[in-house]
């Protein structure tokens, strides 16, 4: 199945569940954009957005096969292209 990146760029916190997106570039400083480099989050890579807990904080990210959650704070400073399915 071929996916194509939409010319919109948003932040990740704008990405709806079960939507996927590929990283444009990560915004911020200092020990917040470290933190999220290490975890993988680098422009190139693809996310899909799980779930959002009841409260809609934290997110549910699947990120180069793991899970992990994120802030919806933290996922502002990550701007993605939005996939779509072909």
């Amino acid at each position: 199945m071929a996916v194509k990146t939409e010319h919109v760029e948003s932040s990740l916190n704008q990405v709806d569940a079960g939507g996927k997106a590929m990283v444009s570039h990560v915004k911020g400083r200092g020990a917040t954009r470290r933190r999220i480099l290490d975890m993988g989050i680098v422009p190139g890579v693809e996310i899909e957005v799980v779930r959002s807990a009841p409260l809609n904080d934290p997110i549910e990210l699947r990120v180069k096969g793991y899970n992990l959650s994120m802030r919806r704070a933290e996922a502002e400073l990550i701007v993605v292209g939005h996939l779509e399915a072909q």
